[in-house]
């Protein structure tokens, strides 16, 4: 995903293959991600930037730091240009699993990456990302992704979406996963 040429568009982006990437049909997830992510304000993680539509609506929040880690060379020139005027964020350019010695501890973290070989990975290092009651979700084409992170106990919001036809979602409602970190315990949401 690093050096791969991608296809900006106003309402995608699109992978030289042809599939689409993100698109602006998110927005109604990305806002609820946004949300529940900075529910406790404090320090947010987002890995993957994307169009930045998650980025813009965490920074609505009282958050006190937005870190960003971002692979793709296109996509970092865009988060150069989008970080001019937020003095709390901080990029991380990258993987974030060659980075993660960059990073910190975390009251809220979104991962949305493409192609990330090592997302299944992401979940045991939970203990060295999250403070306690950290807010945690990630894109999740299907609620058996949560697998991946080792735990089975995760609430998931459904989210009312109207997806044009395309390669990686097709469905009128995504579910949304929704984790709490506390000392390697998932707690109930509801």
């Amino acid at each position: 995903m690093e050096n791969l040429t991608l296809s900006f568009f106003q309402e995608k982006i699109v992978h030289p293959g042809g599939g689409v990437i993100m698109h602006s049909w998110e927005h109604p997830i990305m806002q609820k991600k946004a949300e529940w992510i900075c529910q406790n304000g404090g320090n947010i993680l987002e890995i993957g930037f994307g169009m930045g539509i998650s980025a813009d609506y965490i920074q609505q929040h009282n958050i006190k730091s937005h870190t960003i880690c971002e692979i793709n060379t296109q996509v970092l020139n865009n988060l150069y240009k989008w970080v001019k005027d937020k003095p709390n964020t901080k990029i991380i350019e990258g993987d974030w699993y060659t980075n993660i010695h960059k990073m910190g501890k975390y009251d809220g973290i979104l991962i949305d990456t493409y192609g990330d070989k090592n997302f299944h990975l992401f979940g045991s290092f939970f203990s060295k990302l999250c403070n306690e009651n950290c807010h945690v979700t990630w894109w999740n084409h299907y609620p058996n992704n949560c697998k991946a992170f080792g735990y089975n106990n995760i609430e998931f919001e459904p989210i009312k979406v109207n997806p044009p036809l395309n390669d990686y979602f097709n469905h009128k409602e995504y579910l949304s996963p929704k984790y709490i970190y506390n000392h390697g315990k998932v707690e109930r949401i509801n």
